[in-house]
């Protein structure tokens, strides 16, 4: 097992390497960079700014050098922890991303614990309960929550904890905490509010989910050792949660490596519709201006949750699983 996660890990490094050059290229192939971003931006509130000082700026940042220089310049820095400088925001990418990070990941792993919570014992059911009422019930619940755009269900929930409820709109905070250090309460106060964002990004993912786990279960239980174990007199809860469950998961488990990037990536548009502090509003403002070192930093970064997370799906894989071996 440890030779297995030692190749893997060596296997990531030319993996890394070519993902990052697609996304500095990428990210510099529309036309023009941060500098002429600004000077846009200028002219629309009707400011000047001369020549001279946009060609200052852009040689202060290293915009004037070619492209190829400016990559080895992030992606030696990226190696050691310098993630290179944000022009939007004037400060070192480390830190804006690290503001941000602690509230991305609880966002993102709340929603994780609420999509599997929710799926899987409503999956299994609806698998034991085929095409009983609770079923149908279910799987129309799965498909408007496949068909609903998260944003939507976003105001939605807005308005019923804002009309309904009586709290406040959007945040993670209540005013009186959104500027003042961290303590007990401001994070108990954060929790009053996280369960709106995990409802809103997990819906969709719990809804694909369900219907995975509650297909794969309809197949584990009519193969035919399911059969055997019920005619030997096995109780049906072991059958259906030391036996079934055992194989029906591995969908589940080898699907957990996309899980995370998809909910830091797909959580997006609900933080701009919610207000929610998370490095979502802030990666799509710096691909608005063209901040490549911020926005490349922050798609390298789901890069390397993806690899990770397919290496500790596989490994769960083929501990689950016993007819599974890595080496």
């Amino acid at each position: 097992m440890l030779n297995y996660i030692l190749r893997r890990l060596l296997h990531m490094i030319p993996t890394l390497i070519v993902i990052s050059v697609l996304v500095f290229v990428i990210i510099q192939l529309p036309p023009g960079d941060f500098v002429d971003s600004l000077e846009a931006e200028l002219q629309e509130s009707d400011s000047v700014a001369s020549k001279e000082a946009m060609e200052q700026l852009r040689e202060q940042y290293g915009l004037d050098k070619p492209m190829w220089e400016q990559y080895f310049k992030w992606i030696s820095g990226f190696v050691v922890g310098d993630f290179g400088y944000s022009f939007e925001w004037r400060r070192p990418v480390v830190e804006l991303i690290g503001e941000r990070l602690a509230l991305t990941f609880a966002l993102s792993f709340g929603s994780l614990v609420f999509i599997y919570l929710i799926a899987i014992p409503i999956g299994i059911y609806s698998a034991r309960h085929q095409n009983s009422m609770g079923d149908y019930a279910f799987s129309s619940f799965a498909v408007l929550g496949l068909c609903i755009p998260n944003f939507v269900l976003a105001l939605v929930a807005m308005f019923v904890v804002v009309f309904l409820l009586g709290g406040s709109a959007g945040g993670l905070f209540s005013p009186e905490y959104r500027f003042e250090p961290w303590s007990f309460g401001k994070f108990l106060n954060m929790l009053s509010h996280l369960w709106v964002p995990i409802i809103v990004v997990g819906a969709a993912g719990m809804a694909g989910s369900m219907r995975v786990m509650r297909n794969s279960m309809l197949n584990v239980l009519r193969e035919q050792y399911i059969t055997t174990a019920r005619a030997k007199g096995v109780s049906e809860f072991k059958v259906v949660y030391k036996y079934a469950l055992r194989v029906a998961a591995n969908p589940f488990i080898t699907g957990l490596g996309m899980q995370l990037p998809r909910l830091i990536s797909g959580s997006v548009i609900v933080a701009i519709v919610l207000g929610l502090p998370t490095t979502g509003p802030m990666f799509l403002k710096s691909l608005q201006g063209q901040d490549m070192y911020l926005a490349g930093s922050f798609l390298m970064f789901l890069a390397i949750l993806l690899l990770l997370g397919n290496l500790l799906s596989d490994i769960l894989l083929a501990i689950s699983d016993p007819r599974i071996r890595l080496e």
